[in-house]
């Protein structure tokens, strides 16, 4: 991880956690959790939003007015719209993506779930992404969320990642090992 990545995850992981902590002690995590997903598809969606959290052209006051604004129009949650006014305040919205990140993975262990990245050669039918689901929920014990995205170039097979674990049965990998150790023979 490159040291502005880390000086933006631990920013963002502080007001993470203190935002976290209100809206978890106001019972309002649903809340917080739909909120998350909001911000997050609007942040991807507008070039204007995504430029206002890292332009150094706008003030304080500036980003502090177009965030609070954005929140009424949203109507965030309090702990999440009181969170984005100070980290706009503090000129600490460049760190927007990783709070965003942060608070989804907190809610997500708080709720007893966890998300595997799973990349196939071939697009899952709903069938084979709920076998994996609950195949993975029966070893983890957790409630499993998928996010499957395709890569042809597996050939066949898929990847697993898991927390720090990572289960490759592609054919790609297959065949690279197979060509290693046709190295050392030959």
């Amino acid at each position: 991880m490159s040291e502005p990545a880390s000086i933006s995850a631990a920013i963002a992981g502080r007001y993470a956690a203190a935002i976290f902590d209100l809206a978890q002690e106001a019972g309002g995590l649903d809340a917080l959790e739909a909120d998350v997903g909001a911000l997050g598809a609007a942040l991807a969606e507008s070039p204007d939003l995504r430029d206002l959290i890292v332009s150094p052209i706008y003030s304080r006051e500036g980003q502090a007015g177009a965030i609070s604004a954005l929140a009424a129009k949203m109507k965030l949650s309090a702990p999440l719209a009181n969170g984005l006014r100070l980290m706009a305040e503090k000129r600490r919205l460049f760190a927007l993506p990783q709070l965003l990140k942060a608070l989804a993975e907190a809610i997500a262990e708080a709720k007893g779930e966890v998300t595997a990245d799973v990349t196939s050669a071939i697009a899952l039918s709903k069938a084979q992404a709920d076998k994996l689901a609950q195949t993975l929920k029966d070893k983890t014990g957790k409630t499993v969320k998928l996010n499957v995205a395709v890569d042809e170039s597996l050939i066949g097979g898929m990847i697993v990642k898991l927390g720090s674990r990572m289960i490759d049965t592609s054919v790609k990998a297959k065949l690279a090992s197979l060509q290693n150790a046709m190295k050392e023979v030959g």
